[in-house]
């Protein structure tokens, strides 16, 4: 199952309409080469807790599932970039003062982008609360950046938050709710990213998919199979 690809796809999709050209193509190469991580992993939650199995591996992924991945993906991918602004202060050079303006605009729509398609789903509540969260930390980074609290603790939230609706996404996605052995699997392979996500395939994400069973019996490994690159 091309699961990255498709998520990968959809995603690109929301963004066909921006303009100008320049940041089109800014949005496009951002997400050209972004980890699918999120969008996978909202595939697969959705695989996990639907006992129908809408998305089987020999089946055509369901439009309003990829939706919702796609939707978790832009989100992160905005939220990715504003950290990244944040950190590296693009504004202090003049040279790149228009480089940084085209920044700040692709994150604003891919964020919005991502809402959009979460909007009037059982997941829009986690990614507003995970928008303010990502503000919150992004604040309280700034303010402690002489004190005791490492910055680095607090960029490690956006990827812990994002895989979160993520599960919680793809769960909506078929109309249940995340289990707690989905939700500590996401746990995990936040706090093994870090404030990066793996490569992901464009094409098969993991060889078998996720299920309540397997995720009980070896959390380790699932989360392992969703990062294979």
């Amino acid at each position: 199952m091309e699961q990255a690809d498709s998520c990968r796809r959809a995603a690109l999709e929301a963004v066909t309409d921006v303009e100008p050209p320049a940041l089109h193509e800014f949005i496009e190469s951002t997400l050209e080469s972004a980890s699918m991580l999120p969008g996978a992993l909202t595939l697969e939650s959705a695989r996990a807790v639907d006992s129908s199995d809408p998305i089987g591996r020999d089946d055509a992924l369901d439009d309003g599932i990829v939706t919702h991945a796609a939707g978790v993906q832009l989100i992160y991918e905005g939220l990715r970039l504003t950290r990244s602004l944040a950190r590296e202060e693009p504004w202090s050079d003049a040279e790149t003062d228009a480089d940084g303006d085209l920044e700040v605009l692709a994150a604003d729509i891919l964020v919005a982008r991502g809402f959009y398609l979460l909007a009037r789903t059982d997941a829009a509540d986690k990614a507003v609360r995970t928008v303010q969260a990502f503000g919150r930390d992004q604040t309280h980074r700034l303010e402690s950046r002489e004190g005791s609290d490492p910055a680095v603790t607090r960029d490690t939230n956006l990827e812990r938050d994002v895989l979160e609706l993520a599960v919680r996404a793809g769960a909506a996605a078929v109309d249940e709710g995340p289990s707690p052995s989905l939700l500590e699997t996401a746990d995990e392979i936040a706090a093994a990213a870090g404030t990066s996500f793996p490569a992901v395939e464009r094409s098969a994400i993991a060889a078998d998919p996720l299920s309540e069973r397997s995720l009980e019996e070896s959390p380790t490994d699932r989360a392992t199979s969703v990062t294979d690159s």
